[in-house]
């Protein structure tokens, strides 16, 4: 069964809109476990208007179940995800100003950056997931740079699923299918939500993971965090 890892990055851009530390990050993490979240994923961009540099330690210390810290690899982010080793990292091709994460890796062109970094934090022993659009040209791409998983961005499958769900879905169908001929992990993650979740889960075969952030944290609003927690799993059950 494919595990729910909650995106906490909007939990921390309410705090960031106050000064001082309301909402708690680190306890909505715990929390977020505690309800039953089977991971937590962080993605602190270099403007730091969500997660920051400086939460990573705290969340390090309390995250017990699966920890998956995801971004564009400067420098800077690498050596952040190096020093406090989460399970996971996943590197996503965002530029700094960018809103959100809307398209995946090259992977056949950036196959040298990609090959150095995945090597890198695979030394550390963090398993390393590429985020790549449903495209079977990258998902050979991500095996060829040795990464452990792939994580197919799912936003245009959410904007085309109210139409045609089986259209939407296609791609994914056809490339989780390549994904598992030639060994590589499936997550997925943008724009999931509890009227696209279940069907997106039943179609592509040997889905491991998704991270699902904006979508949970809007239905916290009106149905409370523990129960869209459920609510969520149910989905995936």
């Amino acid at each position: 069964m494919a595990r729910l890892s909650v995106n906490i990055n909007k939990i921390a851009l309410i705090r960031n809109s106050r000064k001082g530390n309301l909402p708690d990050l680190v306890k909505a993490a715990k929390d977020c476990e505690a309800f039953g979240a089977e991971g937590i994923t962080v993605h602190p961009r270099p403007d730091e208007r969500h997660v920051r540099y400086s939460d990573i330690p705290a969340l390090k210390q309390v995250v017990a179940t699966e920890f998956n810290i995801e971004g564009n690899p400067t420098e800077a982010f690498l050596e952040l995800v190096l020093k406090y080793k989460p399970t996971q990292c996943t590197l996503v091709p965002d530029a700094p100003d960018v809103l959100t994460s809307d398209q995946g890796w090259d992977t056949i062109g950036q196959k040298a950056l990609l090959t150095d970094v995945v090597a890198r934090l695979q030394e550390k022993g963090i398993r390393v997931s590429i985020f790549v659009d449903a495209e079977e040209r990258h998902v050979e791409g991500a095996k060829a740079v040795g990464a452990d998983r792939i994580e197919f961005y799912t936003g245009n499958y959410a904007a085309m699923f109210p139409k045609n769900p089986s259209l939407a879905v296609d791609a994914h169908t056809r490339c989780a299918r390549l994904a598992n001929e030639i060994g590589i992990g499936i997550n997925a993650g943008h724009d999931l939500n509890l009227d696209n979740l279940r069907y997106y889960n039943e179609q592509v075969e040997g889905l491991l993971e998704v991270s699902i952030g904006h979508a949970l944290i809007t239905d916290a609003l009106y149905f409370g965090l523990q129960n869209t927690i459920q609510m969520y799993l149910r989905q995936l059950r």
